[in-house]
């Protein structure tokens, strides 16, 4: 049976790690970060931090990781019964409690790793007659992508229900027309 204290510990270690290095990226760039800085920034030896990372690279992959499971977590629900969401607003939410972290994540231009499947394809099967679906989505995708770093960039200037209500006035004329 593995021993709880030390789990806890190694989390503890792996989470102040991450957080020092998200720290450090607000005021450098990833290539200006040392690893004796994250050590010095989590209060933890650089031996603990090759125990649980190969490198900085791999310390940003496991980041990405687990922004993505977050991600994910939050619409575990709707991933199990197969259903598509268009809860935006549970989406910007979690962004605007978590936004240093999403904008760090938008800094290292991971942007083009994530995927906003939160796309009800049902619906756009019938705003756009099945035609092109392909094209709406990506653009879709790319648009409410665009949005939420415009918003981080403005420190979450709006509120999750001001945003959401921006999006949904852009699909307005379609909505209302079914």
């Amino acid at each position: 049976m593995p021993n709880k204290k030390n789990n806890r510990a190694k989390k503890r270690s792996i989470n102040n790690i991450e957080n020092a290095f998200v720290n450090l990226l607000q005021d450098k760039s990833v290539n200006k970060i040392s690893i004796t800085e994250i050590c010095q920034e989590a209060d933890v030896n650089r031996s603990t931090f090759y125990a649980n990372f190969i490198d900085i690279f791999d310390l940003i992959e496991k980041l990405q990781d687990r922004m993505l499971k977050d991600f994910n977590d939050l619409y575990e629900y709707e991933n199990s019964a197969k259903e598509n969401s268009n809860n935006f607003l549970k989406l910007f939410w979690h962004i605007k409690e978590n936004k240093i972290l999403y904008k760090t994540y938008f800094k290292l231009g991971l942007e083009l790793k994530v995927n906003i499947d939160v796309y009800d394809t049902d619906l756009a099967q019938k705003l756009f007659n099945n035609q092109h679906l392909d094209y709406h989505i990506n653009f879709f995708r790319a648009g409410i992508t665009a949005t939420i770093k415009k918003w981080l960039t403005n420190d979450c200037d709006l509120s999750p229900e001001e945003l959401f209500n921006v999006v949904r006035e852009e699909y307005q004329n379609k909505l209302d027309s079914l």
